[in-house]
């Protein structure tokens, strides 16, 4: 364990934690606040750790070791320069990470864990769901390794990212100014967590939103439409194991039931939503429905489904 990941297993990690308590207290003697839904999410976060510590794998492991093995050069990070170069592709890569975990159901059975939470508060924010490691999403930060930076600095520097998420799930910090078109804030991400059809799949960065503004999944929080958090069909359950397992359970009896190789592909690769026969329940999908009877005969469903996320 590098000094990077001590600092934030033994420092990072109760001040969080102690944060998070102090602000349920606070909104708790306001009325409304779900500590059942806190306990969920202490669950998630301390099994998050024990995996990430105890079980070390992940299904891109080969993968792994391939980009290791033929890195183009190494790039010590001993200077401003090399630590500005890493946080900037970082956050690139970050970028199509995220937007992989609502856009690819494969990642989303585990990213989803992170929006169930019917309430958005620094309690929410430890949820992220326990299997990201295993499901092979460190895909998306290899091309950081083969061209020279270390896979354990690389992972430590997306905690650092994430950790600076931590207080974007604060409701109560209002709108930021100027620093809006720059920065992930409190509001772009009030945005990213609501169900509502017309903030779905938005605001993927991680600090910054340049991205997300350069290729169009950039929405503004909007006065007039108040967020209402959770999933599309909010989580109902207060079991843990299952507010982690919903997901790749959906999944699993998809795939049982799958009789070709597209229906395999889509249900693996497709976004959340996605059918075979045609009676999609995507983004897309339901935003097109929703925009009347043309554009509803344009997505052309068959078969009417329940969606279970969006």
């Amino acid at each position: 364990m590098n000094t990077i990941e001590k600092i934030l297993l033994f420092g990072a990690a109760p001040v969080v934690l102690l944060l998070s308590l102090l602000e349920a207290v606070v909104l708790s003697r306001r009325g409304g606040y779900d500590w059942h839904a806190y306990g969920v999410s202490l669950f998630d976060f301390v099994g998050r750790i024990a995996i990430t510590v105890f079980v070390p794998l992940t299904i891109a492991a080969p993968l792994v070791r391939w980009v290791e093995q033929h890195r183009l050069a190494t790039i010590p990070v001993e200077s401003v320069g090399a630590g500005l170069l890493l946080f900037l592709l970082l956050e690139f890569f970050y970028y199509w990470l995220h937007r992989a975990g609502h856009r690819v159901r494969w990642f989303w059975c585990n990213h989803a864990v992170h929006h169930t939470p019917n309430q958005l508060n620094l309690g929410a924010s430890l949820r992220i769901g326990m299997f990201g490691k295993l499901s092979g999403n460190v895909v998306f930060l290899l091309p950081l390794v083969w061209i020279g930076f270390d896979l354990r600095l690389v992972l430590a520097a997306l905690s650092l990212n994430l950790l600076y998420q931590f207080w974007l799930h604060a409701t109560w910090i209002p709108r930021l100014g100027w620093l809006e078109h720059v920065l992930n804030t409190p509001s772009a991400h009030r945005v990213h967590h609501a169900a509502n059809l017309d903030y779905l799949d938005a605001n993927y960065g991680g600090v910054l939103i340049v991205f997300d503004r350069l290729f169009g999944t950039y929405t503004a929080e909007r006065d007039a439409l108040p967020c209402r958090y959770g999933l599309v069909h909010p989580m109902a359950s207060r079991n843990p194991l299952t507010v982690e397992l919903a997901q790749w359970l959906a999944l699993a009896r998809d795939l049982v039931r799958v009789r070709s190789l597209r229906a395999l592909l889509g249900h693996l690769c497709m976004p959340p939503g996605w059918s075979p026969t045609g009676a999609h329940e995507t983004t897309e999908a339901l935003r097109a429905r929703a925009a009347g009877p043309v554009a509803a005969a344009l997505s052309a469903p068959r078969t009417p489904r329940l969606r279970t996320d969006p």
